[in-house]
């Protein structure tokens, strides 16, 4: 910027204060109870989530570990028939 505002005591008009709407940082926090695992996975996977991972700046096991928790959460209310196949 090469200009340099300008300020000056003129009236600004009608103002309203608003009240304070958003959530102290502590709730902004989001802890989920995590478990370590170790699993084995195929290449050509953990490279696709690299490569995706990359692209969109983030973490590729933070990818991995969203589609897990979305697939749980589609199937979690599901209940699994006596031959292990889900009744939909």
């Amino acid at each position: 910027m090469k200009r340099r505002i300008q300020y000056t005591d003129e009236p600004m008009g009608d103002l309203k204060v608003v009240r304070d709407f958003l959530p102290p940082p502590h709730e902004l926090v989001f802890e989920e109870d995590m478990v370590k695992v170790t699993i084995g996975l195929s290449r050509s996977s953990v490279e696709f989530f690299k490569r995706e991972a990359r692209r969109n700046q983030t973490a590729y096991q933070k990818m991995i570990r969203r589609l897990l928790d979305v697939y749980v959460s589609r199937y979690e209310h599901e209940a699994p028939t006596s031959s292990g196949t889900v009744r939909r």
